[in-house]
């Protein structure tokens, strides 16, 4: 593994894995139309067998696991320890299903064995992208099927960038990333990363970008509630050790801006690639 996976490793293990087991029902409800997005763009059915890439704490691998049944299999990879722990107990009752704690771009597959491959935002972290896809590219069956999604163009999406705004406004600006970077955005760009896939090895690739929004029961509020904890404004917060009074202000001002959304819900622009391998 490169030392840039390392650091991914590390990332979601120590820093946000314990995050997003915490908040893991929320965000399970806040992204459920990627999943479902990402579900039914495979073609995934009873007796299929399914590779689930950076399966976090479970969710997907649950979902794929319901729709291939008994007769299928599921194998679920993460490089977090944090989250795989939590996808086995989620997961205990669907011995199909096979969790493993292993990076998806060097995992010695051994033979094509899987009739789709899915993730939700778990292949923009790769330190070597084109390369990771070929390695992923050999578990799959010819005629089999590739579908994930990735964050689209930045100003597409709000729940980033007001977080992000707010937070810097309170408290000044964090070391700035790359989002050229392993990163939520580092496939925001269609045509390249088609490109990426063409080149490992698939045919029939395809990216279109989707309009979505992202709604939770309790409106505003527990969007700016989770957003506390999860993303650029989370980062921003522990960046300063920021104290309990610039927390509810940040917290305030989030509330009042996610507010403005019809319904509150945080429009999102998605990618959503396929592709097939021969």
């Amino acid at each position: 593994m490169s030392q840039a996976n390392h650091d991914q490793e590390d990332f979601w293990t120590n820093n946000a894995g314990p995050t997003w087991v915490a908040y893991e029902a929320p965000l399970d409800a806040f992204l459920a139309p990627v999943l479902d997005g990402v579900l039914g763009r495979a073609g995934v059915q009873n007796g299929h067998g399914v590779l689930d890439i950076g399966c976090g704490t479970g969710g997907s691998a649950l979902l794929a696991g319901d729709a291939v049944g008994p007769d299928g299999h599921v194998m679920a990879v993460d490089i977090s320890a944090t989250m795989v722990a939590r996808a086995k107990e989620r997961t205990a009752a669907q011995p199909w299903v096979r969790i493993e704690l292993t990076d998806a771009a060097d995992h010695p597959f051994q033979m094509p064995q899987f009739d789709h491959v899915i993730s939700r935002f778990g292949v923009m972290f790769f330190a070597d992208t084109a390369a990771a896809f070929e390695n992923i590219g050999r578990a799959i069956k010819p005629g089999g099927t590739l579908s994930f999604a990735t964050w689209g163009q930045i100003p597409a999406n709000p729940w980033f960038t007001l977080p992000a705004q707010i937070a810097k406004a309170e408290l000044g600006a964090p070391p700035k990333s790359d989002p050229d970077a392993p990163g939520p955005f580092a496939l925001r760009d269609i045509d390249r990363t088609c490109a990426m896939l063409a080149r490992a090895g698939f045919n029939d690739v395809m990216g279109v970008a989707e309009n979505m929004a992202f709604t939770l029961p309790g409106g505003a509020h527990e969007i700016a509630a989770l957003s506390m904890h999860v993303g650029p404004a989370a980062g921003t917060i522990k960046h300063f050790d920021a104290d309990a009074s610039a927390k509810s202000r940040i917290q305030a001002a989030m509330t009042d801006a996610f507010a403005q959304f019809d319904g509150h819900a945080i429009p999102a622009e998605i990618n959503f690639f396929t592709a097939t391998k021969s």
